[in-house]
């Protein structure tokens, strides 16, 4: 590996996060570094290899003649290392670790977590509750959930399930609801940090532009649901988060409608990682009891008169 000695890795980081972005600023936001730095790596790199890799152009970098060939082997290079770096980094095969929301870790998650293991019991799991989107690629994640349009950058999404919102209450508060009108009547739960707003579900069942009073405000939806359950008001809910509630007879849902949000619950991996037979797994596995969390959710309306027309 002579050759290696005549050029700083680093330079050759800044030169295939360059050709692989397309910009000097997406490869300095991947590099943690100014587009200045980027630069100055990319012209030292083609002083010491004496080889132009990069057109300046109007349109941004491109690939010169010698560039094109050169580019996609540096790539293939930099995978092979940091597929090294990935197996040294983890630390166990045994061990898969799952990043999601605090909520749906503690609503839906965790209560289900004696059955995955009765099914896989050599695989444990290590829950990593975060509401930010971790870097898969410069983590020892393996496998995230969130929530949301599905295009967030620098990672492969899967859908899981398309997220509906509707409203949920308590039993004795759910009586007094006999049209959707009705719910305008009482103060709502609100969710100070939700994605979307009451008016979602008012669209989809006639009542666009109304307003409902508010009784509290949490920042946390965890807290919205137990101050629905405790009776202090109506609170709009996705599936996953008070699925169990409705399942138990704690909450009521008293309209039938259900309003898309645009939004869905998906699997978040590494875009240069091949799922391994636990990822797997954990996937079919969770696709399983959302799709029986769903089946128990529609069959409350057969069994129960908890849903008006």
């Amino acid at each position: 590996m002579k050759n290696l000695n005549l050029i700083h890795l680093n330079g050759l980081r800044a030169v295939e996060a360059a050709g692989r972005l397309g910009s000097l600023q997406a490869a300095a936001d991947e590099l943690g570094v100014t587009v200045g730095a980027v630069s100055q790596q990319i012209i030292k790199t083609e002083k010491q290899l004496g080889r132009t890799l990069f057109e300046r152009s109007p349109r941004g970098l491109v690939a010169s003649e010698f560039g094109a060939t050169f580019l996609p082997r540096l790539k293939a290079g930099f995978e092979l290392i940091d597929q090294a770096v990935g197996t040294a980094r983890k630390r166990d095969e045994g061990i898969l670790t799952i990043s999601v929301a605090p909520v749906f870790a503690a609503r839906w998650l965790v209560s289900r977590l004696d059955r995955f293991a009765e099914q896989h019991p050599g695989i444990r799991l290590r829950i990593d509750a975060t509401t930010t989107l971790v870097h898969m690629d410069a983590s020892d994640v393996d496998i995230g959930i969130r929530v949301g349009r599905g295009d967030w950058p620098g990672v492969t999404a899967e859908l899981l399930l398309e997220q509906e919102v509707f409203p949920v209450c308590a039993p004795a508060m759910a009586r007094q609801l006999k049209e959707p009108a009705d719910i305008l009547n009482f103060p709502a739960i609100i969710d100070g940090r939700s994605m979307f707003s009451w008016e979602t579900w008012f669209q989809a069942v006639g009542l666009s532009g109304k307003v409902m009073g508010e009784r509290h405000v949490f920042n946390d939806a965890s807290l919205c649901l137990d101050a629905a359950i405790a009776g202090q008001g109506p609170m709009l809910v996705w599936q996953t988060l008070a699925g169990d509630s409705l399942i138990d007879g704690r909450l009521i849902a008293p309209f039938r409608v259900r309003a898309k949000t645009g939004f869905g619950h998906y699997f978040v991996t590494a875009p240069e990682r091949r799922d391994g037979a636990t990822v797997r797994a954990f996937k079919q596995w969770v696709r399983e009891e959302i799709a029986g969390s769903m089946r128990r959710i529609d069959a409350i309306r057969g069994s129960r008169n908890t849903f008006a027309d």
